[in-house]
């Protein structure tokens, strides 16, 4: 079979160093190929689309310009990352990207050595590339360049900061390209949106300092320590010309830009200029998120991640969910709006996932009370906080595996103080294709250890409308409800909102030989099983018990457990360590109770990506798997 022309020149590069032995004229055809090879790749196997359109350019010129991957490359999110991976290697194998046992979703050293750090979350390029290249000046590495690409919305976050206010204190020669796009996921917001798409530095005024800088190097007039009072000097004449501070030169950060970000020649001349110049320096780009691609710029939070599509006529693939329940994101997102309806003080509180969260439904009809914080998990955490202190009821929304970044502002700004925050931890448990950076795997056990924290997770949507129904009632305290990703079960899922006893499980099944204890939605798995492993072995009989609460525990229950039964096998869909089953264990040992346990959950590894049903096999957690467990004879 004939290779598609299409990528004629694309398909003879199999590494940068390829790249490099083109002439600098021949780089727009790159571009418009490998632009061209991710629409194809992305429309039968979908990812990631608009952010890595974006940055086609971009990534040409930094893998033509700099001798990667002894040159370190660090991007931010990982999001526009699919261009990198096609020009370093993986061309051929791009087609399993997201796949079990294919290529990661994002960057990871793991898989390559041009990745040079792992990146699944925002705002950590700054402060990565910035320890890099601390190691290149302190190792006496003074050729390896380091640069840090950040933007799609990720300059909103605190570490952003964090890392550009010792960038500016540190020896280093770091690069930070800032790719401005205007968005994250969904439109990025701030100040910091506002400051970036306002922020104007003449480029001719640039380059001329550039090469009066190395002339005065040259004739031994300029020095280092004079070289930085210069620039001291010359950012305050500029602001005060210009009326305007700019805020990487306030923290003396050499600044470029704004520069079109889908020239590539430009920008590849751009960086031959500037790579050696000492000390640190900003870059920033103008780009479009989805260029390239009309539908895809025109609606970049649609194409961010559009699933299948038509490469030719850009027509969304959109399989009819009709007749199907809802996605558990949805039942929130309507939930919320129904009971902000009746109830004044509820403010929502995402960040940067009004759409991926369903917040958008209230966001649409209350937008006064909803609020989109940027990718700011911690201080979307002590915001909540602070508006609970003063009276309103706040539900915020944050992923699991993002809520990792909020455990401090959780025990310091809600806990301690016992405030009535509502923290929705969405995409809990196994997430599938997007991988170790993304699963919810640890919210259960970083949780558990928190005083003043109730902790849920439902067994079906009405559960999610009752369990949220109950947390935003006078004196229920700081409130945590975890649900997966992805759709329920129940079609007919608009049930009345009622409380829940707080600390109260249910039995599901009644049994005498061994008690299941399951938490949340990964309790229909067990509930399969059992039905499973009755069938397999007449006269077997199955407890099926949903704790509904990990904290506090419903110890009734769990004494009746103890009391009767000498085996007991729990399932959750959360670390094995630390989690649901260690409860369990801990309450079964401090009440003298001896069941044999068997705790079923997410193993003590990474796991990879796939689709959660494969993922929940590998782990152990899939009807089949439990079914055995179940069948497991007493060694």
């Amino acid at each position: 079979m004939e290779k598609d022309s299409t990528y004629n020149l694309l398909n003879s590069l199999n590494t940068p160093d390829q790249l490099r032995e083109l002439k600098p004229e021949q780089l727009p055809q790159v571009c418009s190929e490998l632009r061209q090879k991710i629409i194809d790749e992305l429309s039968t196997n979908p990812g990631h689309f608009a952010a890595s359109l974006g940055v086609v350019e971009l990534t040409v010129a930094l893998h033509y310009v700099f001798d990667t991957p002894y040159d370190r490359l660090v991007w931010d999110v990982g999001h526009q990352a699919y261009g990198h991976k096609i020009l370093t290697g993986r061309r051929e194998a791009f087609g399993t990207n997201r796949k079990l046992g294919g290529i990661r979703p994002f960057p990871s050293p793991e898989e390559s050595p041009y990745d040079s750090f792992t990146c699944g979350h925002a705002s950590t390029s700054i402060s990565a590339a910035l320890g890099m290249a601390v190691a290149a000046h302190t190792k006496g590495e003074k050729d390896r360049h380091v640069v840090a690409v950040i933007g799609d919305g990720a300059m909103s976050g605190g570490l952003a900061f964090e890392g550009l206010n010792n960038v500016s204190a540190s020896p280093n020669d770091l690069l930070i390209i800032v790719n401005d796009n205007d968005m994250s996921i969904d439109r990025s917001v701030g100040g910091m949106k506002e400051y970036l798409f306002n922020l104007t530095t003449s480029n001719r005024y640039n380059q001329f300092r550039f090469k009066m800088s190395r002339l005065l190097f040259k004739m031994k007039i300029l020095n280092e320590d004079r070289r930085k009072a210069l620039i001291r000097f010359g950012n305050s004449l500029k602001s005060l010309v210009a009326q305007q501070q700019n805020i990487f030169e306030g923290m003396n950060i050499r600044y470029f830009g704004p520069v079109d970000g889908h020239d590539v020649k430009n920008i590849t001349r751009i960086l031959n200029d500037i790579k050696d110049l000492k000390g640190p320096k900003v870059l920033h780009l103008h780009t479009t998120k989805g260029k390239g691609f009309e539908p895809a710029e025109k609606n970049p939070g649609v194409w961010h991640a559009p699933g299948l599509f038509n490469p030719k006529t850009g027509e969304r693939k959109v399989a009819s969910t009709e007749g199907l329940p809802p996605l558990f994101q949805d039942v929130f997102g309507h939930t919320l709006v129904e009971l902000a309806r009746l109830n004044p003080n509820i403010v929502g509180v995402t960040p940067a996932m009004p759409t991926g969260c369903s917040m958008i439904y209230m966001m649409e009809e209350m937008p006064q009370r909803t609020f989109d914080v940027g990718i700011a998990e911690g201080h979307a955490v002590t915001f909540s906080g602070g508006m609970a202190k003063d009276g309103l009821q706040p539900f915020c929304n944050i992923y699991s595996s993002f809520m990792q970044r909020a455990f401090d502002n959780v025990v310091h700004d809600v806990a301690i103080q016992n405030l009535p925050v509502v923290l929705c931890i969405d995409r809990a448990g196994l997430v599938g294709e997007d991988g170790p950076t993304h699963h919810g795997a640890y919210d259960l056990a970083f949780m558990r250890p928190i005083p003043n924290l109730t902790i849920a997770s439902p067994y079906d949507e009405c559960e999610l409308r009752r369990l949220m129904y109950t947390a935003q009632l006078p004196d229920k305290g700081p409130f945590v409800i975890r649900y997966p990703r992805g759709r329920g079960e129940l079609v007919d899922w608009h049930c009345p909102l009622e409380e829940i006893e707080v600390g109260k499980g249910r039995k599901l099944k009644d049994g005498k030989d061994i008690a299941i204890i399951s938490l949340g939605p990964i309790g229909k798995n067990a509930a399969r099983a059992i039905e499973l492993a009755e069938g397999s072995e007449p006269g077997l009989e199955v407890a099926h018990y949903d704790l509904r609460f990990l904290k506090p525990l419903d110890e009734a229950l769990l004494h009746e457990v103890g009391k009767n039964f000498k085996r007991v096998i729990t399932v959750e869909d959360g670390s094995i360590i630390g989690g649901m089953g260690s409860a369990v264990t801990e309450f079964m040992m401090e009440h003298g109770y001896k069941p044999e346990i068997e705790r079923i959950g997410i193993p003590d590894t990474f796991v990879e990506h796939g689709t959660v049903a494969q993922l929940q096999a590998i782990c152990g957690m899939d009807k089949e798997h439990i079914c055995n467990t179940i069948l497991k004879k007493k060694q």
